[in-house]
């Protein structure tokens, strides 16, 4: 008499398989496309110039217009868009893991509200007019907003997910209405706002990058490090603390990682939607369900989807441009719609 076993293993060997989708050369390959992006970046715009004149010019400064195109224009809204596609996918990640919510955003937060407060209130009363200078007050903003959320958000066992987005929800809520009330008082604000709340990587000085950095990396170390326990915390934490883990620690790790990215991202570009939402269900559909390649996955991805927006917005209304955040936004939107209707989800 044969015992049939197939159907008993048939489970695990699928949730294995699935762990094991993500690899080091997927994680190979996205870096190589990213710098296809970033090369593609530096040649199209305006005035489309070789891709090998682009490394010729980068790499060796002879002063021509094109070097000036590259070095001044161009390369610093490739970086900054690959620093903040980083950023929010990584943060996206981390953001819908912790809340097992699929739709979680990391504007949830309320960091999004409060760099745009931050920048607002320094237009309005101490009449900042540079775009280094929002970042700096952006970064307060975000901060400050952060700190609110999560002492709202907080319970005695920890930071809990559900409480953090209520509380979110509500500090949002609030300092948008500042917002609004104080661009609605002065004309000249508004004009200056509407520029930077639309977001973009256009007109942004290098400077405001290594203003960013330390929070970025600071953001990314965290993620790190908060990223091996999220899978346990999938199964919830009683299971999870049963096997050895802290979550009110590792919930605090994540978090903060994603205040510091969200916030620096928001701080240097300002505020641009549908990274963090729609990118990390790529990543997890290309990398498994395991957080330590869905986080990575996520980053690189967000790179080549912010990158590719801001060269769509340079091309498509010539010779003017659409900013990132609009394209992403036109994007953005049907992507996920389709992503939602044609695929099943993976569950968190």
């Amino acid at each position: 008499m044969s015992t049939r076993t197939a159907p008993a293993e048939a489970g695990p060997t699928t949730i294995a398989e699935r762990g094991r989708r993500g690899s080091v050369r997927g994680l190979g390959l996205l870096v190589v496309a990213v710098a296809v992006m970033a090369v593609l970046s530096l040649a199209l715009g305006s005035r489309t110039i070789a891709p090998q004149r682009v490394l010729d010019v980068l790499f060796h400064d002879d002063g021509s217009e094109a070097a000036t195109i590259v070095h001044a224009l161009r390369l610093p809204r490739t970086v900054l868009g690959i620093a903040v596609g980083i950023a929010l996918g990584v943060a996206g990640a981390l953001m819908q893991g912790h809340t097992r919510n699929p739709l979680a955003d990391p504007g949830l937060l309320g960091v999004e509200a409060g760099a745009a407060c931050a920048v607002v209130v320094a237009i309005y009363a101490l009449h900042v007019e540079d775009l280094a200078g929002y970042a700096w007050f952006a970064l307060l903003g975000a901060g400050v907003a952060a700190v609110a959320v999560f002492a709202i958000g907080t319970t005695r066992r920890g930071p809990d997910p559900v409480s953090l987005v209520l509380a979110g929800a509500a500090v949002s809520a609030l300092l948008m209405a500042v917002t609004q009330a104080l661009v609605v008082r002065d004309a000249q604000t508004l004009d200056a706002y509407r520029f930077w709340v639309v977001g973009s990587t256009a007109g942004r000085p290098l400077s405001v990058f290594w203003q960013v950095l330390p929070f970025l990396l600071a953001g990314l170390l965290l993620a790190a490090l908060s990223t091996p326990g999220l899978n346990l915390l999938q199964l919830g934490d009683d299971v999870a603390a049963s096997l050895g883990l802290t979550p009110w620690r590792q919930k605090a790790l994540g978090v903060t990682a994603v205040m510091l990215l969200t916030g620096a991202a928001t701080a240097a570009c300002g505020p641009i939607g549908f990274v963090g939402l729609v990118v990390p269900h790529v990543a997890r559909r290309l990398g498994g369900v395991d957080y330590r390649w869905v986080v990575p996955y996520a980053g690189l991805l967000g790179a080549l989807l912010v990158v590719g927006t801001d060269i769509i917005g340079r091309l498509v209304v010539p010779p003017a441009e659409l900013q990132v955040g609009i394209v992403m936004a036109l994007v953005g939107g049907p992507a996920f719609v389709l992503l939602v209707r044609r695929t099943r989800m993976v569950r968190l």
